[in-house]
């Protein structure tokens, strides 16, 4: 009988660690997880939680190989960018389902994304491979204008610039470099630290797949519109509304592409999270990442009777059918609170007012009052997440807006 202890690969930062808790009590399933930070109760729940130092994949590839002798494990998740290699090469020693480990590399390299993705065929802008040593006036003078610099591993938006002349191309370099320096960023980019990408900005909609692959075939879990317009400097997302409200022949196009991009890139199981841009041309994948959404932002997702998102995930990695579930027919979507300025949280009120709206069903902040804000490009964190469901996208998205000035934010 196959084993439904499945192992979760989540470093303590993550937001998602109490939706999968969740997901595999409703599923009546055992989950482990393995996180990078010391837990006080590891020795006194043995096979619930183990560390991990994601930072040494060899150590620990070892320790979870040793961790599945005593424990059986019938599926590994790597829940944020992070740790979705190290789950690869887990699922891969283990004899487990799972994407070959060069292809989740791949996916998290932006650069050997674009490679592969031209090599395929697929829409892909112009694009430059920079050393953070290169002297960016020098740089500044044979790429195009406008163009986009991003750091090649981070994800949400992180360090992304848009430029439209060398000078603001140099100051855009500068600014990427200084943030590639931080040592926790450091800490995860490996060699990728030591270098910045270049594309041509591309003009047009964004849009986000959740998806699932099984053996290869693309299941879609939901297609999202990004209705704030994206333009730059800085390209921080704010909200995700469900179902699309682009044409029908668009949507498809969306589809097709985001499977060829997975299948350029050698994706074959396990959730996708695709990002891509939608212009008179056609469907250019920005990115094609080897794990589902981020933040909260799966709680607008809702399956079958009630299942979520995580839950699905959990199923899939077990080897239970999930090909019958299908997205909740209301629309729904999440606005990720953005900073509005560095600074101090001093209050974050107004969430009764907020919570007051028509179609919205939960705000939540997750960065407690007191706690210094960054806000992109350096930053990583939103101030909070607010759901909205209704029935139809378009007063799903009013209902976001309105509940966001009705919130009251004092940054000190």
């Amino acid at each position: 009988m196959a084993s439904r202890r499945v192992l979760l690969l989540m470093p303590a930062t993550t937001y998602r660690a109490t939706d999968f808790i969740e997901a595999g009590a409703r599923l009546g399933v055992d989950v482990a997880v393995g996180t990078d930070r010391h837990q006080t109760l590891e020795s006194a729940a043995p096979g619930g939680v183990f560390t991990l130092d994601f930072r040494d994949p060899a150590a620990a590839l070892a320790r979870i190989r040793g961790f599945a002798t005593q424990f059986v494990l019938g599926g590994v998740v790597g829940v944020d960018d992070e740790t979705t290699i190290l789950a690869a090469e887990a699922c891969e020693a283990l004899g487990l389902p799972h994407n070959p480990v060069e292809a989740v590399r791949a996916a998290r390299d932006k650069h050997r994304a674009r490679q592969l993705l031209r090599q395929a065929g697929l829409r892909v802008p112009r694009y430059w491979k920079l050393s953070v040593t290169e002297d960016p006036v020098r740089a500044a003078q044979r790429v195009d204008y406008p163009c986009v610099l991003k750091p090649l591993f981070l994800s949400a938006s992180r360090g992304v610039i848009r430029a439209d002349d060398p000078r603001t191309f140099t100051a855009a370099f500068d600014r990427i470099t200084r943030l590639l320096q931080d040592p926790e960023v450091r800490a995860k980019g490996g060699e990728s630290v030591y270098s910045i990408l270049v594309e041509s900005y591309i003009p047009g909609e964004e849009v986000a797949v959740e998806a699932l692959l099984t053996d290869g075939k693309l299941q879609l879990l939901a297609l999202f519109d990004k209705p704030d317009p994206l333009t730059g400097p800085f390209f921080e997302e704010t909200i995700y509304v469900t179902p699309s409200r682009h044409p029908a022949g668009v949507q498809a196009e969306i589809l097709r592409t985001t499977e060829r991009a997975a299948r350029a890139l050698g994706l074959r199981e396990g959730p996708i999270h695709a990002e891509l841009r939608v212009n008179e041309r056609g469907a250019w994948p920005l990115e094609v990442a080897a794990r589902s959404i981020g933040g909260l932002c799966s709680r607008t997702l809702r399956f079958g009777a009630g299942v979520s998102l995580e839950e699905l995930i959990l199923r899939h990695a077990l080897g239970m059918d999930v090909a019958d579930l299908r997205r909740d027919d209301r629309a729904s979507g999440v606005m990720m609170i953005p900073i509005p300025r560095p600074g101090k949280l001093e209050r974050f009120g107004g969430v009764e007012a907020a919570q007051s709206v028509p179609g919205v069903e939960q705000v939540v902040q997750s960065i407690p009052r007191g706690q210094d804000l960054v806000p992109l490009p350096e930053g990583s964190r939103y101030l909070g997440f607010i759901f909205a469901r209704g029935a139809d996208p378009g007063l799903v998205e009013e209902a976001l807006r309105q509940a966001h000035r009705r919130l009251e934010i004092v940054v000190t």
